[in-house]
């Protein structure tokens, strides 16, 4: 019987992705951890135990005695955050993600750990990123993505560990706030335009990200773990291309949805991050190794985003 474990399960990825996976496995067979104390977390949240990544014992106390198969592995510091308390970042990213794949290495666990476009940097192909390419991260996020897939593939080359890895593109959902990233500005947006009319962006109008609609990249999460073992080929990060657009492209389509809806930019240390990441991915490989595909292009995602959004203020 599956038993999963979501860590950092208070998150944006970790609150849907948890939510998911007592839909499929049952509330019974999945547990949630996260910093936060137990009594801030909803009574219909499930299974929960306060957690701190950077506590080897405690995680491999959990995973024992409640017998977990797989764990998903999603507590960091993203990367406009991170660069505030660089430090801080290393630390949490990088122990929180060793720390789960000496337990995995012991334990024979499954593991999921989510890479990032962060991984890649300025001398990357920007356009159609490739699986295999050149990668010169220059924020703290970004290093500590480019050496966790090296830590994940090597724990699969030297130990056997199942380590499974996507690298995430911005991701956009409605359920949770955003948690520091450079691309939230996506998310933020329609509130704004919802509730005021207008927005700021702190991304210039023609900066190209790739995104992705939160229920892709929690439904890829959930099938690259199912995927026959058989089938995964990297065992670094693969590459998961959602849908390319910049901030203009954006308003321009939610002006379809708002008419009067505003936008105006300015400068923000986040740009000059957004500038190393690439225009756009080439998810080939996963095409090819587990049958990804998309859901919601540009389109979909915006209608979606608006209806949702506005049922949640009211």
């Amino acid at each position: 019987m599956r038993k999963a474990l979501v860590i950092g399960s208070r998150g944006q990825i970790g609150i849907e992705l948890l939510e998911m996976l007592q839909y499929k496995l049952g509330m019974d067979n999945v547990w949630g951890a996260d910093i936060h104390e137990t009594s801030t977390i909803p009574n219909n949240a499930g299974n929960y135990s306060q957690l701190n990544a950077l506590d080897k014992e405690a995680m491999h106390q959990l995973v024992v005695e409640k017998g977990i198969t797989e764990v998903y592995q999603l507590a960091a510091l993203l990367s406009a955050t991170g660069e505030k308390n660089p430090m801080y970042a290393w630390k949490l990213n990088m122990e929180g993600l060793l720390n789960i794949l000496e337990i995995a290495k012991e334990t024979k666990i499954k593991l999921f750990w989510p890479s990032s476009i962060a991984a890649f940097g300025p001398t990357t192909p920007l356009d159609e990123t490739p699986q295999r390419t050149i990668m010169e991260p220059t924020s703290v996020y970004g290093i500590s993505k480019q050496a966790g897939e090296r830590w994940c593939e090597y724990y699969f080359l030297k130990y056997g560990v199942d380590v499974r890895s996507i690298r995430y593109p911005g991701l956009i959902g409605y359920k949770s706030a955003p948690g520091g990233g450079t691309t939230d500005y996506a998310v933020d947006i329609f509130y704004a335009a919802i509730e005021k009319g207008s927005y700021s962006c702190f991304l210039q109008p023609n900066t190209a990200l790739p995104m992705m609609m939160m229920d892709d990249a929690i439904r890829a999460t959930i099938e690259l773990i199912e995927a026959p073992i058989e089938n995964i080929q990297i065992r670094g990060a693969y590459n998961l291309a959602g849908v390319s657009f910049t901030p203009a492209q954006l308003a321009n389509e939610i002006k379809k949805h708002i008419p009067t809806f505003e936008i105006s930019y300015y400068d923000d240390f986040r740009q000059q991050l957004a500038d190393s990441w690439p225009n756009s991915i080439d998810d080939t490989q996963a095409q090819k190794d587990w049958n990804w595909k998309i859901n919601f292009p540009l389109e979909t995602l915006v209608k979606t985003m608006l209806s949702e959004i506005k049922k949640r203020i009211s």
